[in-house]
């Protein structure tokens, strides 16, 4: 609750002593801290269970230039939630008002300056890495902006480059270490239409400040029946790489997990058509979520002889 008093201006007992604490976990709000720390352990974990399943632990986890794309990869990502944040903030007032008064003790100047520094790191720790990497990484940086500035506010573009966007640090994972295999690029099929679940779903939970704000998203334009039949048709795609998962043996273990989205999804569905509140697609949002966090975690059943087997060696 201080933070809250500090946002809507009211002094703390002791401001000296909290008021760069309160700002550095504004920031930290701003930033989305736990979904960037999300993302690195899921970049390591893709590393180490996909990418490069026949390297020891050692090999990837000590990997200098995979440490540098993590790094550049997490940069470049709290800047482009400190740019969308910066170009959300109107309606995130209406959207999110707690949030939005913890988002703004940091001031609108500051969380610039800190997004053209995050930017300048991120490309500086990719030139450590390649040129290449470097440039990725500097159109990865234009992408962001684009999406935040215009690409958001258009309907099926906006879906479409969301989906994208959160899917490329995965990609540059997939070009540095070059494996071109079927199962990679199923589950990236996968992963995409999930993420366009979620973005619908995130839509339809903040429809009333996209209206508010002019934002052609696709609950807006072409309201909630079709958004949600929409997601229908995206949750029915799924089924053919969840199917083709199930019957690929390389998967291991993980296919309890596809067991469990088919169930999941099952019950979103049946949620998903009764939902009439914000309150409801919040629900369905962090179902959403839950399916891409457990996701993640089980990347390690992918072969747990992987596991087992580099601990026996003691190649740790």
């Amino acid at each position: 609750m201080d933070l809250l008093n500090i946002a809507e201006g009211n002094t703390p007992k002791n401001p000296k002593k909290y008021s760069l604490i309160y700002k550095f976990l504004s920031l930290l709000s701003v930033v989305r801290g736990y979904n960037i720390a999300i993302i690195v352990f899921a970049q390591y974990l893709a590393a180490i269970f996909i990418f490069a399943p026949h390297k020891s632990l050692r090999e990837v986890i000590l990997n200098l230039d995979l440490y540098f794309i993590v790094l550049a990869t997490t940069c470049v990502i709290a800047a482009g939630y400190i740019i969308n944040n910066f170009y959300d903030s109107k309606k995130d007032r209406i959207n999110k008002p707690l949030k939005s008064k913890i988002d703004s003790i940091v001031g609108q100047r500051t969380k610039l300056n800190i997004y053209f520094a995050l930017n300048f790191i991120g490309v500086l720790f990719a030139f450590f890495v390649s040129w290449r990497a470097a440039l990725f990484f500097s159109v990865y940086i234009f992408l962001i902006w684009l999406y935040s500035h215009k690409l958001k506010k258009h309907p099926l573009m906006g879906l479409f480059s969301a989906a994208t966007l959160a899917i490329l640090p995965f990609f540059v994972i997939f070009i540095y270490y070059k494996n071109f295999s079927t199962i990679i690029f199923t589950h990236a099929a996968f992963l995409f239409f999930v993420l366009m679940i979620r973005e619908l779903t995130k839509d339809l939970e903040n429809i009333k400040g996209d209206f508010a704000q002019n934002y052609q998203t696709i609950p807006v334009k072409y309201g909630d029946y079709f958004t949600k039949l929409l997601i229908t048709i995206l949750v029915i795609f799924t089924l053919d790489p969840i199917y083709f998962l199930w019957r690929y043996p390389e998967i291991g273990m993980m296919k309890y997990y596809f067991y469990f989205v088919g169930i999941v999804f099952a019950l979103f569905l049946f949620l998903l058509w009764r939902a009439n509140s914000k309150k409801d697609y919040v629900i369905l949002h962090n179902i959403i979520k839950l399916v891409i966090v457990i996701g993640v975690i089980s990347l390690m059943l992918i072969d747990t002889s992987v596991i087992i087997q580099r601990i026996l060696n003691a190649r740790i």
